[in-house]
């Protein structure tokens, strides 16, 4: 056909409907792809997690972005509870994130009438304008009217694909059929059904004693790619039958996420739907936990910080392409933020990472991570180990190290990089994994 000419030759497709390209309606319509290889770091199951009374869930299929698989998550929490959160940071932060910002801030301190929370996978539901709001407003109604609970008590969350329009409707079509079917025997279904690239479903138990009380705490999560501090494409789910007002509860969720979610890198990128949701329902009959500096505060904090890091490190065994999980160790520091800023520049740079992935112990490049994180540093007094290895010390490499032994060591599938610097007291532990070519090939076709 002649440049210009404006008649249809015959076969020609329908042209796609005005405001939308033909790559979009191809992205909508995109069925389910084969499943990704189960990354060699997954835990050997998913764990066997407690029933938490008061917690119903139920998963369902909307089809939102995926064809013939689960993509919506429900959650029911029973009156009397209360809850926490932690969000992104990002200045692009998606539509559900400043929802259930705002919703939180809102809530009153006393025990709530029962709260619901709706996820989504295969749409993140960010930068689409005023209408993003609009289809978070639509699920939150849906999901309050079949659970029974006000519509400021339902937070939502999205993961998948930026930039294309929530079809609220396909989830709030589904709610009323997943609300008949809550119960409180399926957290893996629902931790399945919230993944997008994660090659696994992530969960995480541990029991503490309060009050010569059991109580239980457990959670679920999703993330794999698009990982870095404040938060990450992650998505964290976590619940308990302890009894813990809700400042408190607020209090010791901050405190766990700096050393678990935020202390975990993939690939340096921080997403904008990032979220840590903590509901406490009460039922096992603790008396309430009103401050971390209780004996019943310090117990639940430190089960909390238990579930908290075993998702994080699960969330880096399954980074995109990772074959390696990396513990960056950095102490000597003349402050723990300097120590932060070096644990961080090791564990992001490509360069170090390619270098794992290649099981080469090129510790060159851990000296350079060092120079440029901004932190203070001195040539003469910096120590770099590979696991036990001493591999360079007092400005040159170790005595005594062998090319043969760092690269024996770096065979293994999971490491430790430890640098101390010998200028104070700062310490700081990020996690990190490899970089390998499948990280671009998962990246490359993720909106094909």
């Amino acid at each position: 056909m002649a440049k210009g000419d404006k008649k249809k030759a015959k076969g020609d497709k329908p042209k796609a409907k005005k405001g939308k390209s033909k790559k979009a309606a191809k992205v909508a319509a995109a069925p389910a792809k084969a499943p990704l290889k189960v990354s060699p770091l997954a835990p050997a199951a998913f764990p066997d997690l407690p029933t938490i009374e008061g917690v119903r869930f139920a998963a369902g299929e909307a089809g939102v972005r995926y064809k013939n698989r689960t993509d919506v998550m429900l959650a029911h929490v029973a009156a009397g509870s209360t809850i926490a959160g932690v969000f992104t940071r990002s200045a692009t932060r998606s539509a559900a994130v400043l929802d259930c910002q705002a919703k939180l801030a809102a809530l009153p301190d006393a025990p709530a009438k029962g709260f619901a929370i709706v996820v989504n996978s295969g749409n993140a539901n960010t930068f689409t304008g005023k209408r993003g709001q609009s289809d978070v407003n639509l699920i939150s109604q849906a999901a309050a009217k079949a659970v029974g609970v006000p519509v400021g008590h339902v937070f939502t969350a999205s993961t998948g694909v930026i930039g294309e329009p929530l079809p609220a409707s396909k989830i709030t079509d589904v709610l009323p059929v997943m609300a008949d079917a809550l119960s409180g025997d399926h957290p893996e279904t629902v931790a399945r059904a919230i993944m997008t690239t994660d090659t696994f479903p992530k969960g995480a138990t541990a029991e503490v004693e309060i009050d010569g009380l059991p109580v239980r705490i457990m959670g679920f999560a999703k993330g794999s790619g698009m990982i870095a501090p404040d938060m990450a494409t992650m998505l964290g789910y976590i619940f308990t039958d302890a009894a813990v007002a809700q400042p408190a509860l607020q209090a010791m969720l901050s405190a766990a996420t700096r050393q678990s979610f935020n202390a975990v890198t993939v690939d340096s990128d921080t997403s904008t739907s990032d979220s840590v949701m903590l509901a406490a329902t009460g039922t096992a009959g603790n008396t309430p936990v009103i401050t971390a500096r209780s004996a019943g505060g310090r117990a639940f904090a430190a089960g909390l910080l238990a579930v908290m890091q075993d998702l994080a490190l699960q969330i880096v065994r399954d980074g995109e392409g990772a074959t390696k999980l990396v513990e960056v160790r950095v102490t000597g520091a003349r402050t723990a933020r300097d120590a932060d800023k070096v644990a961080r520049s090791i564990a992001n740079s490509p360069l170090v990472k390619t270098a794992i992935a290649g099981e080469d112990p090129n510790w060159g490049r851990i000296v350079m991570a060092v120079g440029k994180s901004g932190a203070s540093a001195d040539r003469d007094l910096l120590t770099i180990s590979f696991g036990d290895i001493v591999v360079a010390e007092k400005g040159w490499v170790a005595e005594g190290y062998s090319e043969d032994a760092g690269a024996a060591y770096m065979k293994k599938s999971e490491l430790v990089i430890a640098v101390d610097l010998g200028l104070g007291g700062g310490k700081a532990t990020v996690w990190t994994c490899d970089l390998t070519h499948a990280y671009i090939d998962i990246n490359a076709d993720y909106r094909s």
